[in-house]
């Protein structure tokens, strides 16, 4: 690794004031160390963390909310980084441990004085300035270091993307957007534009993504009338573009083996009119049952769910359906922006585990789909070794059953959206 200065925006020293209305007390500090050990030593994730405290805290105001969630989820991002400008031994991020209370308060200090604010002082905790954090900064240090990464994930992305990867590491640690897509079934994009203007919600269109507004800045759109009508959901503009690429068409057999929580099965069903059939497919069953609910506040009614226990789920829809969607799981490293600590809880052997899912999955469910029919193989991967080298492998040998039509790739730091990959295979013959 080398000794790179900062680019690509990385780790520059940023200087930001307080939300206006924001006052830094000492109770919100408290709860922000407790939540960076909930994440780092605990193993929970953020977001739940998140979730769990502003539960706990109803009387925090909106500003306060906003900031506890934003400074939370930045600090994550930038773990590493603020590690070392907290001047603590690289060699002990990794050991919980190391990970003690007094280091927490550091690290959330070097945060503060990274964005140019004052720290609340904890007794018998050395005093750290800004200047100590401008003068840490301009240290040369291993570029993983300055862009917050584990060192594996630095080598295997740099091995796995070559010069594509500058770019794409440049744009991990920057904050999400919000996405909503507009229910086809219920309203169109710009209706729900103008609906949401007047619930005081500023959106923008996206020119790839037909159903698409992006949020002008982030608020909590749950409350809005629009949303309890069904009106849209949130999701990602990168996401909203697996769906339309599996080419789907009223009145289909559609399975969506690896459903989750369903957002792409609803938006499979806005875009073939409520029209056909749609088979929901998880192995969990309270993600099912929140796609259930969130179904009826959509209007759709042609989705089935069923529990995915083993291949031999598969076996009855056998040449059965018209399209197969398998959005299956995955490293994550193209939605690392909203999902920031998965980067710290990865590791190449849990990849290596991952890939073997994938290709299993791939293996038993495509016998789901008939002749002439078409499978999308997806992730929100942009690993090479969990995309193009997953389908490659599949195909190898079945040249006579199976032909690649075309393949989607979407970096992170295009358009707004995160990063996705997708393959549309069509099945010449029974396999």
């Amino acid at each position: 690794m080398t000794n790179d200065p900062p680019q690509g925006g990385l780790a520059k020293f940023r200087l930001k004031r307080l939300a206006p209305g924001v006052k830094l007390h000492r109770h919100m500090v408290e709860e922000m160390i407790s939540a960076l050990r909930a994440i780092f030593v605990e193993k929970r994730h953020a977001d739940r963390v998140i979730q769990l405290t502003l539960k706990k805290h109803r009387k925090w105001g909106a500003r306060d909310r906003g900031f506890f969630a934003e400074s939370l989820y930045d600090m994550v991002r930038w773990w590493r980084w603020l590690w070392w400008l907290a001047d603590l031994p690289d060699e002990d991020i990794e050991d919980e441990m190391e990970i003690t209370e007094d280091r927490l308060w550091l690290v959330w200090a070097a945060y503060q004085r990274w964005h140019g604010r004052n720290v609340i002082p904890l007794p018998g905790v050395k005093f750290m300035s800004i200047e100590d954090v401008e003068d840490r900064s301009r240290e040369k240090v291993p570029i993983a270091v300055r862009a917050s990464i584990p060192d594996w994930m630095e080598a295997r992305c740099e091995r796995e993307l070559g010069d594509a990867w500058r770019t794409i590491r440049g744009a991990w640690n920057d904050s999400a957007p919000v996405f909503l897509r507009a229910n086809r079934l219920k309203t169109d994009r710009d209706t729900l534009m103008t609906n949401l203007v007047h619930e005081g919600v500023e959106t923008e269109t996206m020119p790839h993504a037909p159903d698409a507004l992006r949020l002008a800045k982030r608020q909590n759109v749950f409350g809005t009338d629009a949303f309890k009508r069904g009106l849209f959901e949130v999701q990602d503009a990168g996401s909203q573009r697996i769906v339309p690429f599996l080419q789907i068409e009223p009145g289909q057999r559609v399975v969506d083996a690896c459903a989750g929580g369903g957002g792409k099965t609803l938006h499979a069903a806005s875009l073939m009119g409520n029209k056909g059939k749609i088979i929901a497919m998880d192995v969990h069953q309270w993600k099912l049952d929140e796609l259930r609910k969130r179904a009826k506040r959509a209007g759709v009614d042609v989705v089935e769910t069923r529990i995915a226990e083993s291949s031999k789920s598969f076996k009855r829809f056998s040449g059965k359906m018209d399209r197969v969607l398998l959005d299956v799981p995955c490293s994550g490293l193209g939605v690392l922006r909203r999902n920031p600590d998965a980067k710290w809880k990865l590791s190449n052997d849990e990849i290596a585990r991952l890939m073997e899912v994938q290709k299993q999955i791939l293996e038993s469910a495509c016998r789901m789909v008939k002749p002439g029919g078409k499978l999308v193989y997806a992730t929100c991967s942009i690993l090479p070794s969990e995309n193009e080298q997953q389908v490659q492998a599949f195909l190898h040998g079945r040249e006579s059953e199976w032909e690649l039509e075309e393949e989607l790739r979407l970096q992170p730091e295009q358009d707004g959206g995160d990063g996705f990959y997708a393959a549309r295979l069509v099945r010449l013959a029974a396999v």
